[in-house]
């Protein structure tokens, strides 16, 4: 009898009003612990501690106009399922700004009013085979500044967080570090005579890397003969210092101990160095030359020497003086096994090439701390450099592991003491002036940071991106320009978008898979030195 009752109260009036408040109750509870379980390897689905940082500093409202092509005509099959990761990933940045962004999505059909505010905005539609454009670009405002990504291509997709989060990052942030690059060679772009020798424009561009740092910093060229470094400098890029002199060496000396941060790429083969060569030799090849900031590391406990590190677990094979593949011990393609996964600004790195790297040795004086960002395997030996340039196999043939762990990136830190206790050196033909002291600073007032590389070449074009030449588009081959920027960014003080970058590059290596090789080249590497010993005795 109650169970009838029940019923019939069950699907009364009441009863169902009754049910669908318990329902609705049910999902009120419940809505807020909603969570989405990210089983990707890298995270590639959850906002990172970075993107988070740089969203809470946004408190006002925040314009980001998408445009996106629609129909089946002007989208690309192959695009759909990239277009909804992009629209997802502005939701989830929407959703942490607590709806302080807006987002605009507009579809800028031929001749209309949304391809005009496209192009006003910067963004740039691409040809299909059809003859259509398609448009999947992005504009983020903040009045006054604005600033565009003119299409998301989807090479970019694992950067695709980190370019959304710059952009935020560029319109929230008023003033523009100043950033000076010091080097030899022609990085800023310029005239280039050995171009217009070789029958090509003699005009260069700049190369990538100084174009991407120009769009979140303010890039100033800095001379290799500067006797002081400009005060609203505060990042100094050295790329390969070759023969300088102790008088630049002393203005950076002076410019790390009023707190400016350096970040130099020194090497003991640069094969980039083209521009040294005026002219080419008879083989028509450039053997690279070696670069160092002697008395700088002198005074911080280290030696840059020019031999370079070859390493077999990091070796690939490459393209031959003949064409056919061989491997090349001392072309480093640096995997995890290399990289401190633990270091801010390299624990989002995965792969990094460096062709004929030195190594940084020594231990760091006493006030200064080192730690390593990239370093060989034990498996590695220090060799000749156009030894390992032009014979490989010799290298191979001759190969010791040293057992020894050589650091090719490292960072210093602590209170850095000047390397010319004597005051500035004096100028060439002055020899019988007094030493020139003034006000010139014998340690810093506070903690600093440098950071070390042992490789100018990992930061040309032909080792760090491949261009394609229908859009112009740059696709990074490895993570090269990524540890860059994180160290740059780190440096000039705003650690937030080095937590927001790629956590893998779009090449991921198989360290295993390489360990193994390694492992069987040198089983195959004895039996054939036991076979040519064999040979000698008869």
């Amino acid at each position: 009898m109650k169970s009838s009752k029940f019923q019939i109260f069950l699907f009364s009036t009441a009863g169902v009003v009754l049910v669908f408040v318990a329902l609705v109750g049910l999902n009120l509870i419940f809505m807020p612990a909603r969570a989405r379980v990210d089983m990707t390897a890298d995270k590639l689905h959850t906002l990172s501690p970075g993107t988070k940082q740089i969203l809470k500093r946004v408190d006002s409202p925040l314009e980001l106009r998408l445009y996106v092509s629609q129909g089946k005509d002007r989208m690309p099959p192959a695009m759909k399922t990239y277009v909804q990761s992009v629209e997802d990933l502005l939701s989830e940045f929407r959703a942490q700004t607590g709806d302080n962004i807006t987002i605009k999505k507009f579809d800028p059909e031929p001749d209309s009013e949304a391809e005009d505010s496209a192009k006003l905005d910067g963004v740039q539609g691409q040809q299909l085979p059809n003859g259509e454009e398609f448009y999947l670009g992005l504009a983020v405002e903040n009045p006054p500044e604005k600033v565009a990504i003119p299409f998301l291509t989807p090479t970019r997709e694992k950067l695709l967080e980190y370019d959304l989060a710059r952009a935020i990052s560029q319109v929230l942030s008023t003033n523009k570090p100043v950033i000076g690059v010091m080097s030899p060679l022609q990085v800023m772009g310029g005239f280039n005579p050995m171009m217009m020798q070789m029958g090509r424009q003699g005009q260069t561009e700049p190369w990538l890397f100084v174009s991407e740092l120009k769009r979140d910093f303010d890039v100033q060229t800095v001379a290799m003969d500067v006797e002081k470094i400009d005060d609203k400098i505060k990042v100094l890029v050295v790329l390969h210092p070759r023969d300088i002199t102790d008088k630049a060496q002393f203005a950076i000396d002076q410019f790390v101990l009023r707190g400016g941060k350096l970040i130099a790429f020194v090497d003991a083969l640069c094969i980039s160095d083209t521009q040294r060569q005026q002219q080419p030799n008879p083989m028509g090849l450039n053997f690279g030359t070696s670069s160092s900031l002697p008395k700088l590391f002198k005074a911080w406990g280290y030696d840059f020497g020019s031999q370079v590190v070859a390493d077999t677990q990091f070796m690939r094979e490459l393209g031959g003086r003949d064409g056919r593949p061989q491997l090349v011990p001392g072309f480093l393609f640096v995997n995890a096994t290399g990289i401190d996964p633990n270091d801010v600004v390299t624990a989002q790195v995965d792969d990094v090439w460096m062709p004929f790297p030195g190594a940084l040795q020594g231990a760091a004086t006493a006030g200064l701390k080192a730690e390593p960002l990239l370093f060989s395997t034990k498996d590695s030996q220090l060799v000749d450099g156009i030894t390992a340039q032009m014979n490989p196999e010799k290298v191979l043939q001759d190969f010791k592991a040293s057992g020894v762990t050589y650091n090719l990136g490292v960072r210093l830190s602590g209170k850095f003491k000047t390397a010319f206790p004597e005051g500035k050196p004096v100028t060439a033909g002055a020899t019988n002036a007094p030493p020139a002291t003034g006000d010139t600073l014998k340690e810093a007032a506070a903690d600093n940071v440098v950071y070390v590389f042992g490789d100018a070449d990992m930061l040309a074009n032909n080792f760090t991106v491949r261009i394609d030449q229908m859009f112009r588009i740059a696709t990074p081959m490895n993570a090269n320009l990524s540890l860059l920027q994180n160290v740059v960014e780190q440096a000039a003080g705003d650690a937030s978008l080095v937590g927001a970058r790629s956590r893998a590059s779009v090449r991921r290596p198989f360290t295993v898979v390489q360990e193994m090789e390694a492992a069987a080249r040198k089983s195959y590497q004895a039996k054939i030195e036991e076979l040519d010993k064999k040979l000698v005795d008869l």
